[in-house]
């Protein structure tokens, strides 16, 4: 997924290869800042379209949670919930991540303040992987929870058998939101057919170098902008990180409240009219406070924006 050592990251690849799709939302509108405890700068927050169920803009990703971090992650996710973020995106296919995200809730007793997002598939290949209601069923389980806030079809995998049961599940409360995900160049057309046939709430796509330069990637934005779904929020890869530690940060970026590449290039992606909350891995609680603080104060304008790509570019 990330690009190997030492290959310079144009604009165009600061834009797309950088960033990872996560959970979002399309044309959020306008974000709102809510004013913390303490002298912390405003939380941004962004409404979900078919809702107005507003989330705060930066959330956590855990495709890397494992074992081994058991109780760094029950850390990360205390600090956060006291943050005032709320968005976990999870996936059955993640290993034991929905079993430690569900210990760590139940322990801390704070599941209802989180925003829990879930991944299912109609068929596995993995003979020990569960999939369409076994798998949502193990994922409740393991979640420790009666329902979750987002259930989302993995890959388009089982997308016509699965979709009218989830509506179903939805009705009885099962589940907030219906989405579906790819990170799959190659199924964009299809991502467009089950935005036309399918009432989601989110998509999620993979925002690569090869989508950005391609012509389905705007095409699936521009499909769920018109029909009111979620749209990907990002992730930094990497690589990215890996050249941005080589530099220093803009003088002017204390103008958008950001401390450190990572906030520059997380206040990049939530300041996006189409995305309503990113979500950047982490199994560290330092590395989760520092992610946190991109959702707070002032959010680069479509000028600042630009300002930020060019700064980049020359800068390789």
């Amino acid at each position: 997924m990330s690009r190997q050592s030492g290959v310079s990251l144009s604009r165009r690849d600061f834009i797309g290869t950088g960033l990872v799709a996560g959970i979002g939302t399309a044309l959020a509108g306008p974000p709102a800042a809510a004013e913390p405890a303490g002298s912390s700068p405003p939380l941004i927050t962004k409404a979900i379209p078919s809702s107005g169920q507003r989330l705060a803009t930066i959330g956590i990703g855990t495709d890397t949670f494992g074992e081994s971090a058991r109780d760094e992650i029950r850390a990360e996710l205390e600090r956060m919930s006291e943050l005032g973020a709320s968005v976990i995106d999870t996936a059955a296919a993640y290993g034991d991540s929905e079993a430690l995200i569900g210990d760590a809730l139940a322990s801390l007793d704070i599941r209802d303040k989180m925003f829990i997002a879930t991944k299912l598939v109609g068929s596995s290949a993995n003979p020990f992987t569960p999939s369409g209601a076994a798998s949502f069923d193990r994922s409740l389980e393991r979640l420790r929870t009666r329902r979750v806030d987002l259930l989302q079809v993995h890959n388009l995998n089982g997308v016509a058998e699965l979709i009218p049961t989830m509506q179903e599940w939805k009705k009885a409360g099962r589940i907030r939101y219906i989405g579906a995900t790819t990170s799959r160049v190659g199924q964009h057309a299809q991502m467009l057919e089950v935005m036309h046939n399918y009432p989601l709430d989110f998509i999620q796509v993979d925002y690569d170098r090869q989508s950005r330069r391609g012509r389905s990637d705007p095409a699936v934005r521009r499909g769920a902008q018109d029909r009111g779904v979620g749209q990907p929020a990002l992730r930094t890869r990497h690589a990215l990180a890996r050249q941005a530690a080589e530099r220093k940060l803009p003088p002017w970026a204390a103008d958008i409240d950001v401390a450190s590449w990572a906030q520059y290039f997380l206040k990049y992606v939530i300041s996006h009219p189409a995305v309503t909350c990113a979500i950047p891995g982490s199994t560290r609680l330092s590395h989760l406070v520092d992610n946190q603080a991109a959702g707070r104060g002032r959010l680069p304008d479509a000028a600042m924006r630009r300002k930020m790509e060019e700064y980049w570019d020359a800068k390789r």
